[in-house]
């Protein structure tokens, strides 16, 4: 099927959406009463899907070679921009925009060349998780709707997609990222703030399930629900005072903060307990195999089950 973005998306109620299973990964996107799922086995036949929000106009991404799903606010300086797949750098995608002809790296949402130059894209609050978990979490969730063909494909982008799950032995051809200190193919939660970075590998998530840590010296809670690999963040401040968490089931779909023993569930909202209705402030996790991650983030720290992070690149 043709390779090209989607600038008119329609959307099923969850009921209606039949070409999905329970098992497949969606980029999540919710605004107020409004929810989305946008289905990897269909975004990554198009590259970027442009769609609209209460608060303005975002791109949906993901570029299956390096399995990097994003999004994006596609407004720059109160300008709207408009993407369309171009070319692949590092083997990941890159889009040119409609407006400038500026090209902009899918990873990182920077304009690496053109008249932009330099710019950046805001990221727009995401969670790569499965179709059953989004579900559970919004009933009322609307889900993108194929193409006419492209469902067709599913089986296929399933399989594509999916099978940088257990990790891999290579990067593909065209990547230059050298850093040996995980697998390939190892999918990680890669968080940027500032001058900082962190990989947060999934394999070590099982097994941590909540992590409290600093990335560019600002606190951060990641949780990790094993059962759907929904990987979530968030500042752990309220009120200035920092918190910290830990897992209050199996699942990690509860956590308790260790301070006022305030009952939490995964997406960052107080349920029960001192600081019940409090909402912590997510943090945008960009899912991706490792060999993307590191190549745009060199100096990045890795997260290790053992609660050490590394910051050495012994392939470099």
């Amino acid at each position: 099927m043709p390779y090209t973005a989607v600038t008119d998306p329609q959307f099923v109620p969850a009921a209606q959406a039949i070409f999905m299973i329970d098992e497949d990964i969606v980029i999540g996107v919710a605004q107020g009463n409004v929810a989305k799922a946008y289905p990897a086995a269909d975004v990554s036949q198009h590259g970027v899907v442009h769609d609209e929000m209460a608060d303005g106009p975002i791109i949906v991404s993901w570029c299956v070679t390096c399995n990097t799903s994003v999004v994006y606010r596609s407004e720059l300086k109160g300008k709207r921009l408009h993407f369309d797949w171009d070319s692949m750098v590092g083997a990941n995608e890159v889009e040119r925009d409609r407006e400038t002809g500026s090209l902009w790296q899918q990873s990182t949402g920077e304009a690496i060349s053109g008249p932009l130059r330099g710019s950046q894209l805001e990221l727009y609050p995401f969670v790569r998780t499965t179709w059953r978990e989004w579900r559970r979490r919004f009933p009322s969730t609307l889900a993108l709707k194929p193409l006419p063909g492209y469902a067709e494909v599913f089986p296929f982008r399933r399989g594509r997609i999916f099978e940088g799950i257990p990790g891999g032995t290579s990067a593909p051809k065209g990547s230059f990222g050298q850093d040996d200190r995980l697998r390939p193919k190892e999918i990680v939660a890669g968080l940027a703030i500032g001058t900082g970075a962190m990989a947060f590998p999934f394999t070590a998530l099982r097994t941590a399930r909540v992590v409290n840590e600093r990335v560019g010296g600002i606190p951060v809670v990641i949780v990790h629900q094993s059962s759907s690999d929904t990987t979530t963040a968030f500042d752990p401040r309220v009120k200035g005072k920092v918190y910290r968490f830990a897992p209050a089931n199996p699942d990690s779909s509860s956590l308790m903060d260790e301070e006022t023993h305030s009952t939490w569930d995964a997406y960052g909202h107080c349920v029960d307990g001192s600081l019940t209705g409090t909402q912590l402030k997510p943090v945008i996790l960009v899912p991706e195999f490792w060999f993307a991650w590191s190549e745009f983030h060199p100096k990045t720290k890795v997260f290790t089950a053992a609660g050490q992070s590394s910051s050495k690149n012994p392939g470099r």
